[in-house]
């Protein structure tokens, strides 16, 4: 009898999903791992599919091979981009990786198993408006935003706040520059800020009423599982953004209020997830009010902070086991 496969997809050194594998294996799963990265040069793909049977075949490397048929479960986590012949041109490259996607991810994505997250839907889900609205329609208490490139609607946003707003990016706040790896942070607006608002037409931001808060919270959801952590700040930037100053974070696991749990359940199944961090704002009233929920957010340092088993609630879902 074939034994069922948890095929993991993830970068070769993203050292969290080695706790994952770990995991699972410790549980007694069997686990086929690969990066796209090795694909097509120390990856083989092999699929057919006809009119009596679906995609059929499997993946193999010089040292492990796994049969389609016995996938049972995909752990999908940001793997590394095709790793093409050096000998192709420029054009070559790009259609080659062209081809790679469409063949080996048509048929991975084609799989029809458990997905934790299944790319269509992180895909779609890592939309900040999309995440916005499907919050608000939740239940979720959601700050009062603008996406814009006119300066015209950020000096009227601001004025209807009357009070702070904050900048910060639509999509990934990581950029390269000069060589560097460098993070665009979420700030506070200054007057002189409005004052020079030259730039603003260029692309498109997000601004966003500041919320008081006394901390904020990052809830890591798996399946049904809901594993928070309070994350309290104790320098003025990390007030602002407790990314730019992980050195002054404490952490503390927290309960998440029923109310705040049904809607995150309800968010989970409306963009069909399995896994996402979110990160909330907590005010002095209690109230916790969404920020974002990333489908493929960073958790191994909140465990070890913790002690939340993360990894272990991940592997548990990919197995099938508690929620």
């Amino acid at each position: 009898m074939p034994v069922p496969t948890v095929l993991v997809v993830a970068a070769r050194d993203d050292w969290p999903t080695d706790r994952v594998v770990a995991a699972l294996t410790d549980g007694g799963a069997r686990v086929f791992r690969m990066d796209t990265a090795e694909f097509p040069q120390d990856l083989t793909l092999a699929g057919r599919i006809d009119a009596r049977q679906g995609w059929a075949g499997g993946l193999a490397t010089a040292y492990r091979a796994v049969d389609l048929a016995d996938i049972s479960a995909v752990y999908y986590r940001a793997p590394n981009a095709f790793a093409l012949p050096a000998t192709m041109s420029g054009p070559e490259r790009r259609f080659a990786a062209a081809q790679a996607r469409a063949g080996l991810g048509g048929i991975i994505s084609a799989l029809d198993c458990h997905w934790v997250n299944h790319p269509a839907a992180m895909s779609r889900a890592e939309y900040k408006p999309l995440q916005l609205q499907t919050a608000r329609a939740c239940g979720l208490a959601i700050p009062s935003t603008l996406i814009t490139n006119s300066p015209d609607a950020l000096l009227a946003f601001t004025g209807d706040m009357g009070g702070s707003v904050i900048c910060k990016p639509v999509a990934s706040p990581v950029l390269i520059e000069d060589d560097h790896l460098k993070t665009v942070y979420t700030r506070r607006l200054s007057d002189s800020d409005l004052a020079d608002l030259r730039g603003i037409d260029t692309t498109a931001h997000l601004f966003q009423a500041w919320v008081d808060k006394v901390h904020e919270v990052r809830l890591t959801v798996v399946g049904g599982r809901l594993l928070a952590a309070e994350v309290h700040a104790d320098s003025d930037r990390a007030h602002t953004d407790w990314r730019s100053d992980y050195a002054s974070l404490t952490y503390r696991v927290a309960e998440v209020p029923a109310g705040v749990a049904e809607g995150v359940r309800r968010f989970m199944d409306r963009l069909a997830l399995r896994f996402a961090a979110f990160d909330f704002v907590v005010g002095p009233d209690g109230t916790w009010t969404f920020l974002e929920a990333n489908p493929c957010g960073q958790w191994d340092w909140i465990e070890h902070a913790t002690g939340l088993p993360i990894a272990q609630a991940i592997a548990d879902e990919l197995r099938g086991g508690p929620a």
